[in-house]
C-alpha cells in the first residue's frame, strides 16, 4: 500500500514538473513571438550594443545566444548574427561555444522537469528505445546533429531520454562543428565583401569556396543517411 502511494506521489510530482516544462516552452515561444525581442536581434542593433561593451562583447554575445537557444529563437538567426558581427572565424568560435552552453542548459531543463514524467509513461515497447539511446548515446546524438535535426527541440528532448550528459555533450560538440563552420564562414565572407565595398571580391576564390561549402551543407544529411543505410 505504501509503495503504491509513493508511486502515485512520484507520478504527480513528475506531472507537475512536466507541466512546468510545457509552460516554460510555451512562454518562451510567446515571448519571442509577441514581444520586441527580435527587433534587437539585427547585426546593426546588436553590433552597436556589443561595441559599447568593449572587452565583454563576445562574452555578452555568448550569453545572449545561449539564452536565445533556450527561448526557441532560431539558431540560424543567432549564428548569422555571430558571423555578421564577429566575422567568419571568431564568429565560428563564439557561436560554437554559445551553442554548446545553450544546448547544455536546455538539456538540463528537459532532464530536470521532463524526465520523471516521461519515464512514468514509457511502456515496455518504448523502454527498449530509451535503453538503446542510453547505450548508444554518443552515436545517436552525433547522427542527429549531422542530419540537422532541429537544434532546440533536440536539446530539450534529449534531456527527457536516458542519454548520459557526457555523451550528449561530446556528440553535440562534434556534430555541430561542420554545419556551424560552413554557415559562419559563408555569412562572414559575404559580410566582409559588403563592408569593403569591393564588389570585385564577389568572384574571389574565398567567396566561391564559401558558396560551395554552403551548398554542400545541404547534402550532408543525405550523405549521412546513405552511409548509415549501407553500413
Amino acid at each position: 500500500m505504501e509503495h503504491v502511494m509513493d508511486t502515485r506521489t512520484n507520478k504527480r510530482k513528475g506531472l507537475v514538473k512536466a507541466l512546468m516544462l510545457v509552460a516554460f516552452i510555451i512562454g518562451a515561444i510567446l515571448l519571442v513571438r509577441f514581444t520586441p525581442v527580435k527587433e534587437y536581434l539585427t547585426p546593426d542593433t546588436l553590433g552597436q550594443f556589443l561595441d559599447m561593451t568593449g572587452f565583454w562583447g563576445p562574452i555578452i554575445f555568448i550569453l545572449i545566444y545561449a539564452a536565445g537557444i533556450c527561448l526557441f529563437i532560431p539558431g540560424t538567426l543567432l549564428t548569422g548574427l555571430g558571423a555578421a558581427i564577429f566575422g567568419a572565424y571568431w564568429g565560428f568560435v563564439y557561436v560554437w561555444i554559445a551553442a554548446m552552453i545553450g544546448a547544455s542548459v536546455a538539456f538540463f531543463i528537459g532532464r530536470t522537469l521532463g524526465r520523471e514524467f516521461a519515464a512514468s509513461l514509457i511502456g515496455d515497447k518504448l523502454k527498449k528505445y530509451d535503453d538503446a539511446i542510453e547505450r548508444n548515446g554518443f552515436a545517436t546524438v552525433l547522427y542527429l546533429r549531422l542530419v540537422y535535426f532541429p537544434f532546440t527541440p533536440m536539446n530539450f528532448g534529449m534531456g527527457i531520454t536516458k542519454v548520459h550528459f557526457k555523451e550528449y555533450l561530446f556528440g553535440t560538440g562534434l556534430g555541430i562543428i561542420v554545419g556551424t563552420f560552413i554557415f559562419t564562414f559563408f555569412i562572414g565572407t559575404l559580410k566582409e565583401v559588403w563592408a569593403s565595398g569591393n564588389w570585385a571580391e564577389l568572384i574571389s576564390f574565398k567567396v566561391f569556396f564559401s558558396i560551395a561549402l554552403f551548398a554542400f551543407s545541404f547534402f550532408i544529411p543525405k550523405l549521412i543517411k546513405k552511409f548509415k543505410g549501407e553500413s
